[in-house]
């Protein structure tokens, strides 16, 4: 890594930085105004009464009443994708246990592709069901986040809040917006809009086109990831200049930041969302070091060619290594399915740095909510072995962290694991499991749990090793992406409740200050205890193994 490469990091980080109490102050006036007369009327006309809130119970019976109602809705349009308008290209109906998967990954947020858009979707499912599921599954994530904020914040309290309203805001005042205006930029930046299938070129060969920069906003601005194209944004169609990568790149984070300090303002005290965004911050940096060196230095056995080359198999050349570096932490840090660079070319530890973001639980920033009420799970367990370590019971921001709460963390915490780990191991043990591992060894071993991790932690990225469009991984991995986005929702909503319903207590001279930087210390260090020893006998077979197989010359 160079002083440019230093930099570009500074720079994006900056830019985030200086922008988040901005992001914050919108959120906090968009969640806390009430009710337009406008507003009152369309909720009339739905049939939905935005004074009337819900308690944790009705709250999640909406999200998943809504969810699966889209989830039906989306396999259905696959399914009778040709015979539907706006398919110039032909396209048949999509397969069934395809459209299963793809249904399930949008409704999830996940994003994950096991096939090739521009080869596969029409115009009609790029646009009404992909296009509109990225925006609900996002506006998903970020009401549920709204809704434990408001967990802290109230206090004796029997709701928190209304999904619809909730949902609704989410996607009309805060996403709709600010993706109105990247679609714009992304236009003007060089990328496709239109509802033409190709062009062909004096040569005879045809480039495929269609509604891309509609879809590539939502795409990063909601941390879907899912992309127009099979390649996402290595196309340069989805991702032309080096301008509309840097914004990509904001994008994907701009939420993440945001909610942080929309926290901080609900709470009355914003020192303690910076204080989480701090954890989260030095967590990504080092990640995005460790990544930097490592595709740097590139593979000993090529030690012969251009020191200044590094690793760039499976990059985009016009970006380069640290950019392609840059971007796979930020994508696999945001819960964001998005790709510049094939992650199954990155070097060993490159790959499980990728990797290790997924399975912390996407909390170093995360997707849109999901990665602050994951974090949140996380606050609970750290200031419950705080508790512990100095015998008191632990509070966060003057609400007591009791037994309930508790376990509701720990169920939160516990659904991915479970999902990735029992899920890789049915998949090594079965025949129709193996069949689609493209290498042998360690790093056949991270393809598969990269793709469960990535699943049932809901990023939508993949190694791009492994054959996953077939009946056992679309059922597989569809299986992952539901539990591994509902448990954990209905948990920390449980938990938001329980809060919600809990007197407020002024902080004491016994309580744990949880805006310092020690608390960001034990933070950062319980998410990475917690979640490296939880995955770091099967790191040590994958990456691990493959990283210290290279250094003595072994290939896979």
């Amino acid at each position: 890594m160079g002083a440019a490469d230093y930099g570009q990091l500074a720079l994006f980080l900056g830019l985030l930085i200086a922008a988040t109490p901005f992001i914050g102050a919108f959120l906090h006036k968009t969640f806390t105004a009430p009710v337009g007369q406008v507003p009152a009327r369309l909720y009339g006309w739905m049939g939905i009464d935005p004074a009337r809130e819900q308690g944790w119970a009705a709250y999640a019976l909406s999200v998943l009443a809504f969810n699966l109602t889209g989830l039906f809705f989306t396999y259905a349009v696959l399914r009778l994708q040709h015979l539907l308008p706006l398919n110039p290209q032909g396209f048949g109906a999509v397969p069934a246990d395809l459209a299963f998967n793809t249904a399930i990954s949008f409704v999830t947020n996940t994003n994950w592709q096991a096939y090739g858009g521009e080869a596969t979707m029409s115009h009609f499912s790029q646009m009404v069901v992909l296009t509109v599921q990225n925006f609900v599954s996002a506006a998903t994530g970020l009401a549920v986040a709204v809704a434990v904020i408001r967990g802290f914040a109230r206090k004796n309290a029997r709701q928190i809040g209304n999904f619809w309203v909730d949902l609704t805001r989410s996607s009309f005042a805060v996403l709709l917006p600010v993706c109105l205006v990247a679609t714009l930029f992304f236009v003007a930046q060089g990328v496709p809009q239109t509802l033409l299938a190709s062009v062909e070129t004096v040569t005879g060969q045809k480039i495929a086109l269609g509604p891309v920069a509609s879809q590539l906003s939502i795409k990063m601005f909601g941390t879907n990831g899912g992309g127009f194209f099979n390649a996402n944004s290595a196309h340069p169609f989805e991702n032309p200049t080096a301008l509309s990568n840097l914004v990509q790149m904001l994008l994907i984070f701009g939420l993440g930041f945001g909610i942080t300090n929309l926290f901080g303002r609900m709470v009355g005290n914003q020192r303690q969302g910076w204080a989480i965004l701090s954890a989260m911050v030095i967590l990504f940096v080092g990640g995005v070091l460790v990544t930097g060196y490592s595709e740097g230095a590139g593979n000993p056995l090529l030690a012969g060619l251009d020191p200044m080359l590094g690793n760039m198999e499976g990059k985009e050349v016009r970006f380069g290594g640290f950019t392609s570096a840059l971007f796979a932490v930020v994508t696999t840090a945001a819960s964001c399915g998005a790709v510049i660079a094939m992650h199954s070319s990155l070097t060993p530890l490159g790959g499980g740095v990728a990797l290790l973001n997924i399975l912390l639980g996407e909390v170093i920033i995360g997707g849109v909510g999901a990665g602050f009420y994951g974090i949140i799970v996380f606050i609970v367990v750290t200031l419950f072995v705080a508790g512990l370590m100095v015998g008191r019971s632990p509070d966060y921001v003057g609400k007591k962290l009791e037994a309930r709460e508790t376990k509701m963390a720990a169920i939160a915490l516990l659904a991915s694991p479970l999902l990735i780990l029992i899920g890789a191991a049915i998949a090594l043990s079965v025949e129709p499991g193996r069949a689609g591992m493209f290498s042998q060894g360690p790093h056949g071993l991270s393809e598969v749990l990269y793709a469960f991790a990535s699943a049932a932690g809901n990023n939508g990225s993949a190694f791009a090793g492994l054959s996953a469009n077939s009946w056992f991984y679309n059922l597989m991995l569809g299986a992952a992406m539901f539990f591994g986005r509902f448990v954990p929702i209905i948990a920390v909503l449980a938990l938001a409740g329980s809060l919600a319903a809990k007197t407020s207590a002024p902080p004491s001279a016994g309580t744990f200050p949880t805006d310092g930087p020690m608390f960001v210390a034990l933070l950062a260090g319980t998410i990475l205890l917690v979640g490296g020893l939880t995955f770091l006998p099967v790191l040590a077979l994958g990456p691990i193994a493959e990283h210290l197989a290279m250094l003595t010359g072994l290939t896979f």
